[in-house]
């Protein structure tokens, strides 16, 4: 029981950083750039993916000994679609605003290479259980994402932060942080962060040409046992 809840929490946590879809595995970059101009919006995006990711999770790994291998992508995108449908169908009701600031990046969560990633890499291939977990995982990595640099582009765009003055009386907003060019830079920012904390504390250990199993025909190899005959 131990081990199965170690598992759990190993395929939940390594979405967050090891593992996480847009800072290491560099995944949903298009939407992740052009919503995170707010914070709100970020938090928006986030959830609508979080949701979509562990329903069409656990759905697609129900099926996945029903889905024919031929067509599974049509069939993960179908089951993806579905929910993306409730879930812009959901926001459109309560949240106009939030539908309108998303405005195509929300339906296009239906392509998002993370979602159909997990569908293909983990979901078809694992029980249910793990499988929401594993979506759960890669959805608060995304959302955590997004709300970074929502929070970093309002503030130093705007002066805001969801919306409230943060900085009014200290310093001017530097407008090209709700640009394109913002966005790159503190998106580059977070990445080169994300590598520095998941890299390893001591540098693997080399195990040599001994156990390589083109060590007869490599040229160093040959060279080594010469200089040394």
């Amino acid at each position: 029981m131990n081990e199965e809840k170690g598992g759990l929490w190993r395929e939940f946590t390594k979405g967050v950083l090891r593992e996480n879809p847009v800072l290491r595995l560099v995944l949903g970059c298009c939407a992740t750039l052009a919503v995170t101009t707010a914070a709100s919006n970020a938090i928006g995006m986030g959830a609508a993916a979080t949701f979509v990711l562990v329903c069409s999770n656990a759905a697609i790994s129900l099926l996945r000994n029903v889905i024919p291998s031929k067509v599974r992508i049509p069939a993960y995108i179908t089951v993806i679609a579905g929910f993306v449908t409730i879930v812009q169908l959901f926001i459109k009701a309560f949240s106009p605003q939030l539908d309108t600031a998303l405005g195509v990046f929300l339906p296009l969560i239906v392509v998002n290479c993370i979602i159909l990633g997990r569908a293909e890499m983990f979901a078809s291939k694992n029980r249910v259980l793990p499988s929401v977990v594993d979506g759960l995982g890669m959805g608060v990595g995304f959302t955590a994402t997004l709300l970074a640099m929502g929070i970093l582009r309002e503030l130093l765009g705007a002066g805001t932060v969801f919306g409230l003055p943060v900085l009014s009386g200290f310093m001017e907003p530097i407008l090209i942080f709700l640009l394109p060019p913002g966005g790159f830079f503190v998106f580059g920012m977070l990445v080169a962060l994300a590598g520095r904390l998941s890299q390893e504390k001591k540098a693997p250990a080399d195990p040599g040409c001994d156990h390589c199993p083109l060590a007869a025909s490599c040229s160093k190899v040959r060279g080594e046992k010469e200089a040394e005959g």
